[in-house]
């Protein structure tokens, strides 16, 4: 049966909540996230408070009534956040580039496809269907470095690699899609 990919409104993810639970707790279970299976309990719970955040968007892929894939993203706040990730997202880029790069743009949360589905062109559609509403195009996001197959997917979509390590121990790397006007910037090095 060929997946559905479609926009869902954060009122309706109540709908999709049991197969995101499911596909988010067998995709993180892999290397290099390694989560344990009872994340996805505690991502499901940050979901419902993530659907609040101004300029939240969704995609959900759908083969008949099961979940094999979803992406989640909102609208970076201008006030730069300290929490997750985002303190050493800051510290990499510097305030500057932070702030022009990042701040007000759509930040790609996450994007998981289930196991089994891998390879049918699911990530990329949810990627695309997700970063539509991206303003001026300016969309972003953060992944490992050690995510070998998910670096291919976004890079195959056109995404750069900005060329400044996160630091810590996960391998962090922050990417501009497509069609974020400082792209040319990403490799340059300039705080």
């Amino acid at each position: 049966m060929r997946a559905e990919v479609r926009t869902v409104a954060a009122g309706e993810l109540n709908r999709y909540a049991d197969g995101i639970r499911d596909v988010y707790a067998r995709a993180f279970a892999a290397p290099p996230w390694n989560e344990d299976p009872a994340q996805a309990d505690s991502y499901a719970e940050r979901l419902a408070r993530d659907a609040l955040r101004p300029g939240f968007t969704a995609a959900v892929a759908t083969a008949g009534e099961t979940v094999t894939g979803f992406a989640t993203a909102w609208i970076t706040p201008e006030a730069f956040p300290a929490d997750r990730s985002y303190g050493q997202v800051a510290e990499a880029l510097g305030p500057g580039r932070t702030r022009a790069w990042l701040c007000g743009a759509l930040e790609v949360n996450e994007l998981a496809v289930a196991p089994e589905a891998h390879g049918a062109g699911l990530g990329a559609a949810l990627l695309h269907t997700v970063t539509g509403p991206a303003p001026d195009g300016r969309c972003w996001l953060l992944t490992s470095v050690r995510a070998g197959s998910a670096l291919r997917l976004y890079e195959r979509a056109g995404w750069q690699r900005v060329d400044a390590p996160v630091p810590g121990a996960a391998g962090l790397v922050v990417l501009l899609g497509p069609r974020h006007p400082r792209r040319a910037e990403a490799g340059s090095g300039d705080r």
